[in-house]
Formats: C-alpha cells, sequence, structure tokens
C-alpha cells in the first residue's frame, strides 16, 4: 500500500518515525511547547499531503503542507538554536525537512501546470 503513495507522503511518515523519539529527550520545560508544536506541525503537514494525494483539487491542501512546513522549519531552528538537538541532529532533520519541502514544491508546480491545462 505505501507503494502507490506519493513519496512524500512515505518521506513525511519516516522523518515524522524520526522525529518522535527525538521529541521525547527534550526538556520537560520544552517538550510540550516546541516539541508538541513540532509533532503537532508535521502531523497536519502529513494529513494535508494525504489530502492532496486524494483530492482532485490538489493545490489548497499543498499550499497547506507547504505553510506548515515552513513553520515547522523555523520551530526546529529555534530548537538549535536553544541547544535543546546536538548539531548532527539538526543537520539530518533539516536536510529532511528541505527534501520535503522540495518535493511539495515540485507537486504544487506539477499541479498547477495540470489545473492551467485543465481551465482551457
Amino acid at each position: 500500500m505505501t507503494d502507490q503513495l506519493p513519496k512524500v507522503i512515505q518521506d513525511s511518515h519516516k522523518l515524522i518515525l524520526w522525529l518522535i523519539p527525538l521529541l521525547d529527550q527534550f526538556p520537560r520545560s520544552r517538550r510540550f511547547t516546541l516539541g508538541e508544536r513540532l509533532e503537532s506541525g508535521l502531523l497536519d503537514v502529513l494529513a494535508d499531503l494525504v489530502d492532496a494525494a486524494y483530492n482532485k483539487q490538489k493545490r489548497p491542501a499543498l499550499l497547506r503542507a507547504s505553510r506548515q512546513l515552513e513553520i515547522t522549519r523555523h520551530l526546529w531552528r529555534i530548537t538549535f538554536e536553544l541547544k535543546i538537538i546536538p548539531p548532527k541532529r539538526y543537520q539530518h532533520g533539516a536536510q529532511l525537512i528541505d527534501q520535503i519541502g522540495r518535493q511539495i514544491g515540485g507537486w504544487l508546480r506539477q499541479a498547477q501546470g495540470y489545473n492551467n491545462e485543465t481551465s482551457k
């Protein structure tokens, strides 16, 4: 079943699985603020991507996913700047987030091209 889903959905799923154990290690004072926001933000991105996969009008869900991923990217950077996570984990997470962002952008361009063709 997962082979049928777009790669960006699979990658988002993997990112969440990688991130949740890290969030469990956050200091208690940050676990329920930054940790909770990161987790719920990525879960929202995943939900929007699944929504896009199953809807004819993909653009609104992809735009929501893109905006939420950008918020998540900033929260991730804050965790690094507050020294909650080590540099190597920050870098790995940032690369995964960036990769997902590029895939969403490509899917948006593809969906926009499709919408332009259908409106002709």
